[in-house]
């Protein structure tokens, strides 16, 4: 046992050392000489302040970035000086005490070039092309321009593709290993769940701290165009609706509604979503509650022979930082849970991760996730990582 434990430790050195992460857009923090802790605590995870950024279009209000555009001598004209990019690659060296019971290099299991910022006042854009995603050329997943403050006022809109659970917790922005389960969660043989679809979102804040999204989707997913250059494969759109209120500084709770029909082969599935969260901060903790309680009408698109499918999930997240902001060791723990009538999707699982800050822009980390419910055996995994950007 003790041979064991030190061979994990020897080789999550050797693994830290070969530098197998990163994570982040660090071209933002190079175009406005500014600190990654500006945005990020610990990166990947967004600040208030970076949440604004993101929100302004990757823009600050009140700081003009130097060199920002070329002088063509056409004031129409608005041409980048530079293309800000950053690279994210990520691998583990991963244990997984079920089949096998091996350890791997999991590495690298993302390897992605990113790039986004403002292309003139008001108009962003951002995207990110995956070389590789566990071992496959995945493409592009987000990719959308955004247009800020419509009219004067505080409305934005995107057009493109992203991640449909995006108003509620960002995936890209989590900081474990393991995955948010519920937004993954596909019933049957239906295209639609919470992570990545093409569309366009509309987004309203008021001063009381109310915030309302609007996303209007195909509901497919993100595969290729069909035969007619279509990407849509049925008639039907898809809609979300997202409310979110700020009670102090230091609660928010939110509603979510999705409803959407969608047909393969003349048969049809229509489906509904509820979501509740809340988010609580303190000084050193930070909580974050997702419910989702779905129903799909004839998901195996059998003509209704088989009864409708009732599916709910969600996870508890709880994040611990001793020095706040400031902190340059971290604790998290996940958990994740998904019912559903599809046994396929039931799912439990427990997570326990620390990382250390080895600088602003590397992060060690390890990570021990015990999966008690699955329809394969029950197992534990464990991960060790480093994050870095640049």
């Amino acid at each position: 046992m003790k041979k064991t434990i030190w061979l994990a430790i020897s080789m999550a050195v050797l693994f830290h050392a070969a530098g197998v992460s990163l994570l982040g857009i660090p071209a933002f923090a190079r175009k406005y000489s500014m600190t990654c802790k500006t945005c990020h605590a610990p990166f990947p995870k967004l600040k208030d302040y970076g949440d604004e950024f993101a929100g302004n279009g990757f823009a600050i209000a009140d700081k003009e970035a130097p060199r920002y555009t070329t002088d063509t001598g056409d004031s129409f004209l608005s041409l980048l000086r530079e293309i800000p990019v950053a690279l994210r690659l990520e691998g583990f060296l991963t244990y997984n005490n079920s089949h096998a019971r091996q350890w791997d290099f999991t590495s690298p299991y993302i390897l992605k070039l990113l790039s986004g910022g403002e292309i003139t006042k008001n108009i962003s854009y951002y995207f990110y092309f995956f070389f590789s995603e566990r071992g496959e050329v995945a493409g592009i997943e987000d990719a959308f321009l955004m247009f800020n403050n419509l009219f004067g006022s505080d409305l934005d809109f995107i057009i493109g593709q992203f991640q449909v659970s995006d108003p509620l917790f960002k995936r890209e922005l989590r900081l474990t290993f393991e995955d948010y389960q519920i937004y993954r969660a596909k019933v049957g043989e239906s295209s639609i769940n919470l992570t990545y679809d093409r569309g366009m979102m509309l987004t309203y804040g008021f001063p009381s701290g109310t915030d309302f999204t609007l996303e209007i989707l195909n509901g497919t997913g993100i595969g290729e165009a069909n035969p007619l250059r279509n990407f849509d494969s049925d008639r039907y759109k898809n809609f979300v609706f997202r409310v979110t209120q700020d009670i102090g500084n230091n609660f928010r709770l939110g509603g979510f509604t999705y409803l959407g029909k969608e047909e393969k082969q003349g048969v049809g599935n229509s489906l509904w979503m509820l979501a509740a969260d809340a988010t609580v901060t303190a000084s050193l903790f930070e909580l974050n509650l997702q419910v989702v309680e779905r129903r799909d009408d004839d998901p195996y698109f059998t003509h209704g022979d088989d009864p409708a499918i009732k599916t709910r999930g969600g996870f508890a997240e709880l994040l611990f930082m001793p020095k706040g902001g400031d902190s340059r060791f971290y604790m998290a723990s996940l958990f994740n849970w998904v019912n559903s009538e599809a046994q396929e999707l039931d799912y439990g699982s427990l997570t326990f991760h620390v990382g250390r800050m080895v600088r602003r822009n590397i992060r060690a980390t390890a990570e021990l996730t015990y999966v008690f419910k699955s329809p394969h055996e029950k197992h534990a995994r464990l991960a060790f990582g480093l994050v870095t950007a640049f």
